[in-house]
């Protein structure tokens, strides 16, 4: 069986037809991995200082029955880098512009971390072009003081000096088991920070760190009373950002919602078991 020393982005992608480019969604170059040829459109989005290959063990299963695309979020990874602090509405305009670019009205939409914010307020703003909504350890419902200059601390870090061990730390900070090395994921995001201009761009994606501004972006519990889309909220059992209460309190606050929380991970359960991940994600996609 392959394990986690030998499992890499390739061995993950192995026999599927899939397609890596740069789209141009409102103006702003996109890179997006597409793969799949399903009727049905899911869109993966990340979390903060991320790139689409946070979902990359996940889009083999997911391709067997939808067409699906993992992004780089504006700002993140090699997409396009704005040159502004970057608030929730700003990437909320840059899914829809996306959305409009793959020609699909309609979506599945399934967030991590920042990925599920962002995903929670298109809910509210489009709730028209939603199939069903995925909060996966999702951001956007309290400001931790602790958790936010952690953020902070260890992104700024690998960003001004990206080393291995600078990076491995920001990676390792996510997951539940610290013994292992994550070298595929950690490789692929030195690459990224490594890009001449990196350390600006990532200023602007920490903007929602800031206790001012984020503040006027947080979901209110009005907001998540708004969402009409069925959603699952999942989460774990070691999130490093919030504990299984505040997962649950976000799905009490969204009418119908589903909860469900996975053991023995951290803040990436889509990365650590991706088949219990895949199970349950699927499941709720098709209304199991």
């Amino acid at each position: 069986m392959t394990n986690d020393m030998t499992r890499t982005i390739w061995t993950e992608l192995a026999g599927l037809d899939f397609s890596l480019s740069t789209v141009d969604a409102g103006g702003v170059p996109t890179r997006s991995l597409r793969a799949g040829h399903g009727d049905e459109t899911i869109v993966f989005l990340h979390g903060t200082s991320g790139h689409l290959e946070a979902f990359i063990r996940n889009i083999k299963p997911h391709a067997e029955r939808y067409t699906v695309h993992a992004i780089d979020m504006l700002g993140h990874g090699y997409t396009d880098k704005p040159g502004h602090l970057l608030e929730i509405p700003h990437y909320v305009d840059h899914l829809a512009a996306f959305l409009d670019t793959i020609g699909a009205q309609r979506a599945y939409i399934s967030g991590e971390s920042l990925g599920g914010w962002v995903a929670s307020r298109f809910a509210v703003d489009h709730p028209d072009r939603l199939e069903r909504l995925v909060l996966n350890t999702a951001g956007g419902s309290q400001a931790d003081p602790e958790v936010m200059k952690r953020i902070i601390t260890l992104s700024m870090a690998a960003a001004e000096n990206p080393s291995w061990d600078t990076v491995q730390a920001r990676i390792k900070w996510l997951m539940a088991d610290k013994s292992k090395g994550y070298d595929d994921i950690v490789a692929s995001r030195q690459r990224v920070y490594r890009q001449p201009g990196f350390v600006a761009a990532m200023r602007d994606i920490m903007a929602l760190q800031d206790p001012e501004i984020r503040q006027r972006n947080l979901m209110s519990p009005s907001d998540y009373g708004a969402i009409t889309a069925p959603t699952l909220v999942l989460w774990t059992s070691d999130d490093p950002t919030a504990d299984v209460s505040e997962g649950r309190r976000i799905s009490e606050m969204i009418p119908g919602a589903r909860f469900e929380v996975m053991e023995g991970c951290g803040h990436w359960p889509q990365y650590e078991d991706p088949k219990t991940f895949d199970r349950l994600h699927i499941d709720f996609l098709l209304g199991r």
